[in-house]
């Protein structure tokens, strides 16, 4: 395979986050200061201004940031876009510079997650290979109810739901008991999580069910609240899969009283106690028994949801070794701070390689 091959990296910045984007990412793309950014998004959130940026979608411009460079030491030609919301751009765009892959970073467009699949499926109308998952495993996988019920018909098992939507009457079936985690259906990046996301009673159900109705605008997933250890399997390629060491999220720096979860702040927000608080471990702790079925879960559900190239499976693991898969994420974050990331470099690659196995693994289609 020749080097010079000319690749497009698209993400996606938030809509409302224009003054941060001139403060601190050039014209052509590049952070100025990635650790004055960080702060300032945490700075943004601690001071109220939510309506100027959302923190994990700035995220995705550190994210394109690493790979643009990793791709470029790598001898790759790259060129960057930020999809935005003018798709007429992007296809402009496409067709003027004709890449012979697209690195694909965009999570949604104008604020709306379900638009990720939408964008996938512009480059498959188009005939341009891309890395990550296909417009249909995209729509599946943030469609969190669906997961739930594709991987249970496998006989893998997941915590017991139930889906409100407004209008509903708010009254549990039988199989569900407090305590209770409540979360949006159709968001990802531990969106719309935080410490008051688990309850114990009906009436703290009632008030955050209508908490996801009023802020998210979509239906509640109500979940049994799993006490236990929270391990990431992240996988890379195709043929075959590799699953990489074993991540597991330590919450031994979170306050008692503070739920072991992993919410919006803990993955986010720089400098709160969640964050702080919570932090990852690679590799985990584990049996020979229980790493092995741990991965063989996560390589089951990579395969039974349609994912490629590289994906992560959450787990929960209770103190009786029962596992749970929490969530199957295609296309997820690749920042060098981030889970997927801690994995690779334990397994052994370089983030350059890393990035590298992503783009060999989705060339591989062409």
């Amino acid at each position: 395979m020749g080097k010079r091959l000319p690749i497009a990296v698209l993400y996606n910045e938030p809509v409302a986050g224009t003054a941060m984007r001139k403060k601190f990412v050039s014209e052509n793309g590049h952070l100025r200061d990635r650790a004055a950014m960080r702060k300032a998004k945490t700075k943004a959130r601690r001071d109220g201004q939510l309506d100027l940026v959302d923190l994990s979608e700035l995220g995705v411009v550190d994210s394109m940031e690493g790979i643009r460079a990793a791709l470029n030491t790598l001898g790759y030609k790259s060129t960057i876009l930020n999809v935005d919301s003018d798709l007429f751009r992007l296809i402009d765009y496409l067709r003027k510079q004709k890449p012979d892959l697209i690195f694909n970073l965009v999570e949604c467009v104008e604020n709306e997650s379900i638009q990720e699949m939408n964008v996938a499926g512009i480059y498959e109308l188009l005939n341009i290979p891309y890395t990550g998952a296909s417009p249909l495993t995209l729509g599946i996988a943030l469609n969190k109810p669906r997961v739930k019920e594709v991987l249970s018909y496998h006989g893998i098992r997941t915590p017991e739901f139930q889906v409100f939507s407004p209008g509903d009457r708010i009254v549990l079936d039988g199989n569900l008991s407090f305590p209770l985690i409540v979360k949006p259906s159709h968001e990802d990046a531990s969106v719309g999580i935080d410490d008051n996301s688990v309850v114990y009673n009906q009436s703290g159900l009632r008030k955050r069910v209508h908490y996801i109705f009023e802020e998210f605008d979509q239906a509640a997933l109500v979940e049994q609240y799993i006490l236990g250890r929270e391990l990431n399997v992240a996988i890379i390629g195709n043929t075959p899969p590799i699953v990489l060491p074993i991540s597991e999220i330590d919450f031994s720096g979170l306050a008692d009283e503070m739920h072991k979860i992993v919410s919006y702040d803990a993955k986010w927000m720089h400098g709160t106690v969640a964050y702080n608080g919570t932090y990852g471990v690679c590799p985990a702790r584990l049996t020979v028994v229980q790493e092995t079925r741990i991965k063989d879960i996560a390589l089951r559900c990579y395969k039974i949801i349609g994912c490629r190239d590289y994906a992560r499976i959450d787990f929960r693991m209770t103190d009786h070794g029962a596992l749970y898969v929490l969530e199957v994420n295609p296309n997820p974050d690749l920042s060098d701070d981030a889970g997927f990331a801690r994995s690779a470099m334990a397994y052994g690659f370089t983030f350059p390689q890393m990035v590298g196995t992503i783009v060999e693994s989705a060339l591989q289609r062409c």
